[in-house]
């Protein structure tokens, strides 16, 4: 189950949802590797409406515990942040007939047993915009970031 066919290639529509993929240095900081394909997203929004915008609901609302079996659905579904909650059936595609398949693919990449470092942040212009990044990194350096972004 490819990701990408659910959610989006990468993009700079600053709507919607993309998936980013790429391969960092084991031990990069996985939330500044968010924050660039947050910033990258939004594209020409970013300059128009200014970092301080774009940052101003930025918030880490999840970090998966060590040790912890993943279970990336029922981790979202837990997810008790007033600044996520509503944006999670929204990533997990619960209004949709693609939800099994969406959440078939998100199982398929976030519950990968080499992934070292799981995060999800709230994100959103302060204003119109909100939603949901999912960021996660593998032992190898491999590293999935799934933009949602909605008004």
């Amino acid at each position: 189950m490819n990701l990408q066919s659910i959610y989006g290639v990468p993009s700079q529509a600053g709507f919607g949802s993309a998936v980013f993929e790429d391969h960092i240095k084991p031990g990069t900081d996985l939330e500044s590797m968010a924050r660039h394909y947050y910033q990258h997203f939004v594209g020409k929004l970013w300059e128009k409406y200014g970092e301080s915008a774009w940052m101003s609901t930025w918030k880490q609302v999840y970090v998966r515990p060590n040790g912890l079996q993943p279970d990336i659905v029922a981790e979202l579904r837990a997810i008790a942040d007033p600044l996520a909650v509503q944006y999670v059936p929204i990533l997990l595609l619960t209004d949709s007939d693609d939800m099994s398949r969406a959440q078939e693919a998100l199982a398929a990449v976030f519950n990968y047993p080499q992934i070292t470092d799981l995060r999800l942040y709230a994100i959103g212009d302060g204003a119109a915009m909100s939603g949901l990044l999912l960021a996660g990194s593998r032992k190898t350096g491999e590293t999935t970031i799934l933009v949602s972004l909605l008004d």
